[in-house]
């Protein structure tokens, strides 16, 4: 149960990283260029070293994780290539979005955030002590998680009310993931194989859809300030991997 109250802290720091979005809107390539160096961080110190300690740990060959990885990045990249986007006509006419683009990354988001909380739960099976530690790193990088759904939704000119109703259901999944847990154990090689899909569609997200949006159109000097904020996301999420553990 101490999982679960824990876990409505991330509620309130999803819903803040979210408004925070929300209000800086014009800003949104300064904010989409931290984000992508985030994700990109939550991944390389976060979700693999996960993996791997889990598989060690375990005596789990870690190649499963590896491949729905994979399997996660292609599907999301399948997804958008072949059935969201009408790219028989998209030469065309000009550069335009497609809302359901930002749609489903917030849904890739919302999943990830879900994982979160299931994280949190699984991490007190263990120990307390251990569950504690999960839960300052899961409410910390969710801020971003909130500002990332918010950002994804808006620069692919969905509304605000719908931005605001994917932030609603983001900060709610990780409470709903803790809770989960008090019903199950989840095998650590069913875990390894569902941390690795998550982190596939965090990648593609980071990779193929905030980075090239955050960069479009920005004159030299700024491209410069972009980099160093998308470094600097990396760094923060590093900084606050190695602080709670």
């Amino acid at each position: 149960m101490t999982a679960v109250l824990l876990s409505f802290a991330t509620l309130f720091s999803t819903f803040a990283g979210g408004l925070f979005a929300l209000k800086y809107n014009d800003r949104l390539h300064f904010i989409l260029s931290f984000t992508a160096g985030v994700l990109i961080g939550v991944v390389s110190f976060d979700v693999l070293p996960e993996i791997f300690r889990l598989a060690h740990e375990q005596g789990i060959d870690p190649t499963g994780a590896m491949v729905a990885l994979v399997t996660g990045f292609l599907f999301f990249h399948s997804l958008e290539k072949f059935l969201l986007v009408h790219h028989s006509h998209e030469d065309a006419y000009a550069p335009h979005h497609h809302p359901q683009i930002g749609m489903l990354s917030a849904f890739a988001l919302t999943g990830h955030s879900f994982m979160d909380g299931i994280g949190i739960g699984l991490a007190f099976q263990v120990s307390p002590s251990v569950g504690i530690v999960v839960a300052i790193a899961v409410i910390a990088h969710d801020f971003c998680d909130g500002l990332n759904t918010v950002s994804l939704m808006l620069v692919h000119n969905n509304t605000t009310r719908r931005a605001i109703t994917m932030l609603a259901l983001d900060a709610v999944a990780p409470v709903l993931g803790a809770a989960s847990t008090l019903a199950f154990q989840l095998p650590p090689s069913i875990l390894t194989l569902f941390l690795g899909f998550f982190a596939g569609f965090l990648l593609y997200i980071s990779a193929s859809d905030i980075l090239p949006e955050a960069h479009s159109q920005a004159p030299t000097a700024t491209v410069i300030r972009l980099v160093g904020l998308t470094c600097l996301g990396a760094v923060f999420i590093f900084m606050v991997v190695r602080l709670a553990g």
